[in-house]
């Protein structure tokens, strides 16, 4: 998977740009940043964007020991970007509320007042971002 675009967009004030807003904005959209900025957690976004997954899958494709998916899960939960549910003894993760799918492929991941998308484009579209 290939991530070719991030974009932000303010919603309320997209003419006016980042200039005017608040500390908290920066803090939330940092933050957000630094949580997506490692690949492992991006890529666990990125599986979860094709639909709800277990742990052991997870660990699988990532070849990653359990403890330190789990660990990558907790700092996305702990951001509200994805939820779990127990299924016995199998726990379940899915992207919550907060993340939007979009038939396009985009996911738009929200804070409080901006959306951080990420687009995936074709091959044959690389080169024209």
């Amino acid at each position: 998977m290939d991530v070719k675009s991030l974009t932000t967009s303010n919603q309320e004030t997209s003419d006016r740009g980042l200039s005017h807003a608040n500390c908290w904005d920066f803090h939330e959209l940092t933050s957000l940043f630094s949580l997506l900025a490692d690949k492992t957690r991006l890529n666990i976004v990125l599986m979860l964007s094709e639909g709800e997954k277990n742990v052991t899958w997870m660990c699988q494709q990532l070849q990653l020991p359990q403890p330190t998916v789990s660990h990558h899960l907790a700092l996305l939960r702990s951001h509200h970007i994805v939820s779990h549910r127990r299924e016995g003894k199998q726990i379940f993760y899915h992207l919550n509320g907060r993340v939007d799918q979009h038939s396009s492929g985009e996911i738009s991941i929200y804070t409080n007042r901006y959306a951080v998308t990420i687009t995936r484009v074709s091959e044959s579209g690389a080169g024209s971002v």
